[in-house]
């Protein structure tokens, strides 16, 4: 499974950064994102932050990842990880909602 870890940049030496994920530090590679402070939060895959995320989405995140690991534990409590989808129902992009409510199909 391919899982991007949020992780907030603690330091930052023009396109390499070192942050944690809360639990442990990791060299990062910024490239893709350019120069960021430290304090910013990013989404990160295979020692790359692949994009900046707000501090509410990178806890979502969080607790997304800590219940899928949970479960891989087999421990099936999520609590209120995924607390945000429990609340409604699926949600198209806002471009394929635009079609679906002109009526318009496609197939």
């Amino acid at each position: 499974m391919c899982v991007g870890i949020p992780m907030q940049l603690v330091s930052v030496n023009g396109l390499e950064a070192h942050a944690t994920d809360g639990f442990n530090y990791y060299t990062i590679d910024l490239m893709l994102i350019g120069p960021q402070f430290a304090g910013t939060w990013v989404l990160t895959f295979l020692g790359c932050a692949r994009e900046v995320l707000t501090e509410a989405n990178a806890l979502k995140i969080q607790e997304a990842v800590r219940a899928l690991q949970n479960i891989m534990s087999g421990n099936d409590t999520l609590h209120d990880a995924f607390a945000d989808l429990e609340t409604r129902g699926p949600q198209l992009p806002s471009h394929l909602q635009t079609v679906l409510d002109a009526g318009e199909t496609t197939g």
